[in-house]
């Protein structure tokens, strides 16, 4: 299909559903937020809505998990809506919301070609050494268990513009692109492919998040199904929904966790103290993913605009060439603009950039629909 020039795209969260129009140039026309859609029976109330948005030449949905199935963007129909609904057990949160967004965009646009651009995506390229979990054999081929990753479509866009920002190719060029936002994840890239991430076979490893734990000792959960009885529905919904900033601190707002550290608090400085200490060992491990890095960038509603995440992150990371402009780094904060914060003489590159999952979403679909 030539000549694709304006693309909605659709972003399914667990309350809301985003929508936003980008036109040739990739500037943002037009956009709405909406309640998230429980089913094709919604899609009656959307109509207004989308319709308001004004002609569209295609739709890119977010969908989070592509399985091993799709390791690129693909055109929707019933065989991959099939195997869509397939792959809700890997993500049983997720997934049926994205399901749900595109039957109901569908419904409102049906010759309009839509497209599937995955958060696991990206992540794809991760070698075997990266991505294996030390199970049996039987396990993992049975299951697909694997480290999938996610927030592909944000590590992937922030990776690209990193480059674009520096002046340099992705060819040779080793990222680190931090992802800190409710959902936190970090990615190591290289010649602009993943190749090691911090997310798994779930969205609930790796760093500390909002409500999410992170990774804990597998051995604890199973300590607390045993002894403390605890069914695995309390267990998902405690690591998934009551842990992380919110389990430490009682909030999971960074901004009033870092006003309470300064002012004192001891369960916020407890929180602050914790999420940084992942962090920075997460920089750190990536790094080694990488054999070393040019540039670190902060993307995502922390990484954006949270200065103290960013100095408290790299005050432990001197060792390895990394150091901010206070200046620079304050004034990032929130302005909306991408731009580097990078100490005079660092030996690595710093960033921050703007979090634009639609218009990597645009981009790949305008490539699948060239």
């Amino acid at each position: 299909m030539a000549g694709v020039a304006r693309v909605l795209v659709v972003n399914a969260g667990s309350s809301s559903l985003k929508l936003r129009v980008l036109d040739a140039a990739d500037a943002l026309v037009a956009s709405a937020d909406l309640p998230a859609p429980r089913g094709v029976t919604d899609a009656e109330a959307m109509t207004d809505a989308i319709r308001g948005l004004g002609p569209v030449d295609a739709v890119g949905h977010r969908v989070v998990h592509g399985g091993t199935v799709y390791s690129a963007p693909v055109v929707v129909d019933a065989a991959v809506v099939a195997r869509l609904e397939a792959l809700t057990d890997l993500a049983p949160l997720h997934q049926p919301k994205s399901l749900a967004a595109l039957a109901a965009v569908s419904a409102v646009l049906p010759d309009i070609p839509a497209v599937a651009c995955f958060d696991t995506a990206f992540h794809s390229t991760i070698p075997a050494a990266a991505h294996t979990y030390a199970l049996p054999s039987q396990w993992r081929t049975r299951w697909d268990l694997r480290r999938y990753g996610f927030h592909g479509l944000s590590h992937a866009y922030a990776s690209a513009r990193a480059a674009e920002l520096l002046g340099r190719p992705a060819e040779g060029l080793r990222v680190v692109t931090c992802h800190l936002g409710a959902g936190a994840s970090l990615a190591a890239v290289t010649d602009g492919r993943s190749v090691d991430t911090t997310m798994g076979f779930t969205p609930l490893e790796g760093l500390v998040m909002a409500t999410r734990s992170g990774t804990v000792d597998p051995g604890l959960v199973l300590w607390l199904a045993e002894h403390a009885h605890m069914p695995p529905a309390e267990l998902a919904a405690t690591l998934e929904h009551r842990s992380g900033l919110l389990g430490l601190a009682g909030t999971d707002d960074m901004r009033v966790i870092v006003e309470r550290a300064a002012a004192g608090d001891a369960a916020a400085t407890l929180a602050l103290g914790v999420y940084i200490h992942r962090l920075r060992g997460s920089i750190a491990a990536m790094t080694a993913s990488l054999g070393g890095l040019d540039a670190l960038v902060f993307t995502g509603g922390v990484g954006e605009h949270s200065a103290v995440v960013r100095s408290l992150a790299v005050d432990g990371l001197r060792f390895m060439g990394i150091r901010l402009d206070p200046a620079r780094n304050e004034a990032a904060g929130g302005s909306g603009e991408d731009r580097e914060i990078s100490g005079p003489g660092a030996a690595v590159r710093t960033l921050v950039i703007t979090a634009r999952e639609d218009l990597q979403i645009a981009r790949e679909v305008r490539a699948v629909l060239a």
